[in-house]
């Protein structure tokens, strides 16, 4: 199962560490995790010695963010089949663990595939538990990669629409290094704006009910030592209205074939603001987000999760009187009900262009994304 242990994180310019990694110590292989939920009051690492420990820290939010699902969900298939347990149950256990990331299914089929394949070749489970762990450390470099190809493509785009630099980037959530095998995402363009001297200023919503943006993306945010500010999710509105943001960036949990966009929930009334306020609304993600079996947003299955979410608010890893350990603070009736959707569906009709490690669609349409990702193919065959 799983273990913890602190890791100091005083000084902002230490090596960071990472989100994720396999280790084999002499006890057995390992999958590492930052904890996310302990963030930003302790960095601190969750070891996972078998699936269900992963699927756990996967539900608990310690792991997030699609990229890195994927890239969880394939060293978490490795780890099963390095460990001796049931591959199939494993895989099946990982995929499901959260329904909308489809990040998360992709990297586990991707992972089981090349064991199946190894296993049927050699008949030697070792070597093809070797076969799962090369796939899974290939797709974690690959998503290291697109996230550089996505921060560059990205911000040529934001050049092009907002000539001059000076950018005022509004994002939700999170979607930095702690969701990817690189840089991240949306925050990776960001990020590559502070770079060159053309971001003056990231807006960062808090994203309630559990505070990502305020917890994650201001932690790397200070880090990177990039102008930003933290708003309430419903503050939003104010800055479009004074004319304080000029572009809109967020990630994307799962892409429709049409181009409908699932991602944190919060995410859709920013792409309305956006549009009422004409300002260009940016969606970021690797191609592995856009799933062509999914025809419409409608067709998006969308993560309900618990009201104890809304009903309590939970500082992380902060002892509080009156507060159960692990629990919340109430903040509303006892036997409220709560409504928490994990994700909105954005139509692509409010999506001013999706930027991919391959290119970006705008206007989003259903035949502009399908030939986007035919494109990828063909490159990925030749």
């Amino acid at each position: 199962m799983a273990d913890q242990h602190a890791q100091s994180g005083e000084d902002n310019q230490s090596t960071e560490i990472p989100a994720i990694r396999w280790e084999e110590p002499p006890e057995g292989p390992v999958v590492i995790l930052l904890d996310q939920t302990r963030l930003p009051v302790e960095e601190v690492e969750l070891v996972c010695t078998d699936a269900p420990a992963l699927v756990e820290a996967i539900r608990s939010l310690a792991v997030r963010g699609a990229p890195l699902l994927g890239i969880a969900g394939a060293y978490g298939v490795a780890l099963a089949a390095a460990r001796g347990f049931d591959v199939a149950d494993a895989a099946s256990a990982l995929a499901s663990a959260r329904p909308t990331a489809v990040n998360l299914a992709v990297g586990v089929r991707r992972a089981e595939a090349a064991y199946r394949a190894e296993l049927g070749r050699s008949g030697d489970p070792e070597q093809s538990a070797r076969a799962a762990l090369a796939a899974a450390r290939a797709l974690h470099q690959e998503d290291a990669e697109a996230s550089a190809r996505m921060a560059e493509k990205g911000l040529a785009l934001l050049d092009e629409l907002l000539p001059g630099g000076g950018h005022r980037i509004l994002t939700h959530c999170n979607t930095g290094r702690l969701v990817s095998g690189g840089e991240g995402t949306a925050f990776a363009v960001a990020l590559a704006a502070h770079r060159s001297g053309r971001l003056r200023r990231l807006w960062v919503d808090e994203t309630r009910p559990l505070l990502q943006g305020a917890r994650l993306t201001a932690y790397e945010a200070a880090r990177s030592g990039m102008a930003y500010t933290l708003l309430t999710d419903n503050a939003a509105g104010s800055l479009f209205a004074a004319g304080e943001v000029d572009a809109v960036l967020i990630g994307a949990d799962r892409i429709a074939a049409d181009g409908s966009v699932a991602n944190k929930v919060g995410s859709y009334p920013l792409a309305v603001l956006a549009r009422y306020h004409h300002v260009p609304f940016i969606v970021v993600a690797p191609l592995t987000t856009v799933d062509p079996d999914t025809p419409d947003g409608a067709s998006i299955e969308v993560e309900q999760r618990a009201g104890h979410e809304v009903t309590e608010v939970t500082a992380p890893h902060v002892p509080v009187a009156g507060a159960e350990a692990g629990g919340g603070i109430p903040v509303a009736p006892l036997g409220t009900q709560a409504y928490n959707p994990a994700f909105d569906v954005t139509p692509p009709e409010l999506v001013t262009a999706i930027v991919t490690e391959e290119g970006a669609v705008s206007p989003v349409t259903a035949e502009a994304l399908a030939e986007l990702c035919a494109r990828s193919r063909e490159v990925t065959l030749s």
